[in-house]
Parts: structure tokens; sequence; C-alpha cells
């Protein structure tokens, strides 16, 4: 079975830092060769660039542009921004917050992305995705 995986901005990171885990890189490069899908979510690529920016990591900033032409890109779409708003606020009505009130709320975004290509999130931080997608930690995904 093909699954469609979602890196979180963590995972992402640790795969572009100019001095890679090489555990998660060899994860990624198995999930690769088994023919899954490994998505770029615009979400995750925002937090690491601006970031990487701001540190004038410059290595990294290149090593994500690459990683943009090996994994799929998912844009932020009107469809996504919706999802994601109504994730939010169903999140507050169970008085889960993933965020607060006045932030953007990444994960809620991210999570509107996996719910629109239909993905698992590998991620670190399970909790705030699992409200509302499929989420694991990446490595728990083989």
């Amino acid at each position: 079975m093909i699954r469609r995986i979602l890196l979180d901005t963590g995972p992402l990171g640790r795969i572009a830092h100019p001095h890679p885990n090489p555990e998660i890189v060899a994860w990624l490069q198995q999930a690769l060769d088994a023919g899954q899908m490994v998505f770029l979510p615009e979400i995750a690529d925002y937090e690491l660039r601006r970031n990487f920016l701001l540190e004038g990591m410059t290595a990294s900033i290149k090593r994500l542009d690459q990683l943009r032409n090996t994994l799929i890109f998912v844009p932020i779409t009107t469809s996504i921004m919706r999802r994601a708003a109504e994730f939010w606020a169903l999140a507050r009505k169970r008085g889960r917050a993933t965020a607060s009130l006045e932030a953007l709320d990444a994960d809620a975004i991210l999570a509107a992305q996996a719910h629109e290509v239909g993905g698992v999130v590998a991620t670190e931080n399970i909790s705030h995705l699992l409200l509302f997608v499929e989420s694991k930690h990446w490595r728990g995904i083989k």
C-alpha cells in the first residue's frame, strides 16, 4: 500500500539542516525507495524558511529548495485555509486549542494540508495534529 506522508517542521528541519540527522535521512530515503509519496507542505517550508533566514542559514535554505524538487510540494490553497479555519474553531470548541487565540496556528494549516491529500503527518508533536488527522512520530511510519 502506498502511503501519503507529510513532513512536519521538526522532521523537515532535521533533514534540511547542513548536518542532517542520519537516522531521519535514512528513514526518508527508505520511504522514497519503497514508493511512498512524501509531501513537503508549504506551511512547514514557511516555518523553517523564516527561521533559516533569521539565522542566516543559507546552506539549509538551499537544502530546503532541493527537497522541493525531490518531494511533492503541497501549496496552501483557499480550500486548505478554509479547512484549517474549521479545524481551528473545532479545537477551541473542544477546549483543545493548539496555539494562542492570536496565532496563525500552523498545526491547523498542516492538518488541513494532510486532510487535503489524505496523508499521515510525520511529526514529533503528535498530540496537536491527532485531533484532526492521522499523525505519527516519523520513526513509527514504516
